[in-house]
């Protein structure tokens, strides 16, 4: 069942308070005042499924999860450091909507509920309110900044030999779990993740002893792991068969599901199995696959030299403002991401669609020197002045160098947005995850640009 406010948040405990814990401080008091004022519930409510709006047990209000999420996204909090925070402050719960005499909502909650919303209810909020801001606050969109940056997935730094590993360390794991489901004599899945092991442990001494025979070494202990793997890969694929066979009857749904489960997890294990073995032929390797965990995740290289190499999601950021100012601040509009790790120009359709939808048209644009002009012509709107840095671009030299000192500022904006907003990693798993943990902290950073600019 949908509840989308909590009624009242008074009660006779708020009388013996003093006033200054009554009153909350002025960048909670701002963003309270957009969050009241604004109808983005609505959006949540069109949004959730209509046969399980008056049915079921009932969730937490989505309008004080709405508020517990942002403080989340402002403080970079994770879950638990959450609850336990909004418990203890008398200001957190006041702005989150709780009384005094009302437990926290557990994490698990908070989790779940994420989940279940995804991240196109959370831009479909984001539109609401940057369509609200242009409408009823005189938001003039004259001048919009676009860039891409790299959002890098909670994973290790992904080698042949780690991921060999924890291929067969996963596959014997999740084998273990529901080989019971298949009866006696089910086939057995053996846990080769100490063998592997033993090969990186091998590997590292040779490398550590600067012999000269690395390179030789590797190759041979590597292949030796993707045949371990290919073992386990086998075993698995045995015993998602023998459930299959046997689900018949109560708990069939059971066993099937966990039969999908383990051919899913075997697919990924052969992708390891197949990336050695053409790493052994000397192969070009497209589409990797770089962790057992983050099937979506992929190596990203951006040209930068403290870390030429990123694991992750791309995500294509474009900024609406009011001036070319180099600090301006504006709105970010709902990014434009997709798995790989795609150039400028495949993402700038999804950018301009956004703009599009939200009928603004600005001036001046300034971008990234990836972008192709032939690609900004095709698919932007049609701006007065456009800068591409490391280009030429229309204008006077006057104008250039405007829009490069506001291209810029583009750079430290988002620099700005992953660490204060917790998008420097994604806590959450898989590309839709990356892509909920993203449009949350937009939505953070656009209410919080609001309630600057009208304090």
């Amino acid at each position: 069942m949908l509840r989308l406010s909590g009624g009242q948040v008074e009660s006779l405990f708020d009388d013996v308070l003093p006033v200054e814990a009554r009153e909350l401080p002025a960048d909670l008091a701002a963003l309270d005042v957009l969050l009241r004022g604004t109808r983005a519930l609505a959006v949540v409510e069109r949004a959730w499924d209509a046969a399980a709006r008056g049915h079921g047990r009932p969730t937490i209000p989505i309008e004080r999860f709405v508020r517990m999420m942002v403080i989340k996204q402002r403080t970079g909090w994770g879950y638990a450091t959450l609850v336990r925070e909004v418990s203890d402050s008398l200001h957190l719960r006041r702005f989150c909507l709780i009384a005094l005499s009302e437990r926290v909502p557990d994490e698990s909650t908070l989790r779940k509920l994420c989940r279940r919303l995804g991240p196109d209810v959370v831009d479909d909020v984001c539109r609401h309110v940057i369509g609200e801001a242009v409408r009823e606050k005189r938001f003039a969109v004259r001048a919009a900044r676009i860039d891409s940056t790299v959002v890098e997935a909670d994973i290790r730094y992904p080698t042949d030999l780690g991921l060999a590993t924890d291929a067969t360390r996963t596959l014997a794991r999740e084998a273990a779990k529901v080989r019971r489901l298949a009866g006696a004599g089910a086939p057995r899945v053996q846990d080769r993740s100490r063998a592997t092991n033993r090969r990186l442990r091998t590997l590292n001494r040779t490398l550590a002893g600067r012999t000269g025979q690395g390179k030789a070494t590797a190759l041979k202990l590597t292949g030796e792991a993707g045949e371990l793997v290919a073992r386990s890969v086998r075993e698995t694929r045995r015993l998602a068969r023998r459930l299959r066979e046997r689900a018949r009857g109560r708990g069939a749904h059971v066993k099937l599901a966990a039969a999908e489960r383990l051919e899913e997890l075997a697919a990924r294990a052969d992708k390891v199995a197949s990336q050695i073995a053409q790493r052994l032929r000397g192969e070009k390797i497209t589409d990797r696959l770089v962790s057992m965990t983050e099937p979506d995740a992929r190596p990203i290289r951006k040209g930068k030299l403290r870390q030429p190499t990123e694991f992750g999601f791309v995500f294509q950021l474009a900024e609406l403002t009011e001036n070319t100012r180099r600090g301006a601040r504006g709105l970010i509009v709902p990014p434009a991401s997709r798995i790989g790790s795609p150039n400028e120009s495949d993402l700038l359709p999804g950018t301009a669609a956004e703009l599009q939808a939200l009928g603004v048209t600005p001036r001046d644009v300034a971008l990234d020197g990836g972008f192709p002009p032939s690609a900004v012509d095709a698919h932007l709107p049609r701006p007065e002045r456009v800068f591409i840095a490391g280009q030429r671009s229309a204008g006077s030299r006057r104008t250039d160098r405007r829009l490069a000192r506001y291209r810029v500022g583009c750079e430290g904006r988002i620099s700005h947005l992953k660490r204060g907003y917790g998008l420097k990693r994604s806590r959450l798993k898989g590309h839709d995850g990356a892509r909920t943990w993203v449009a949350w902290g937009v939505l953070a950073y656009n209410l919080d640009t609001l309630a600057i600019r009208t304090a």
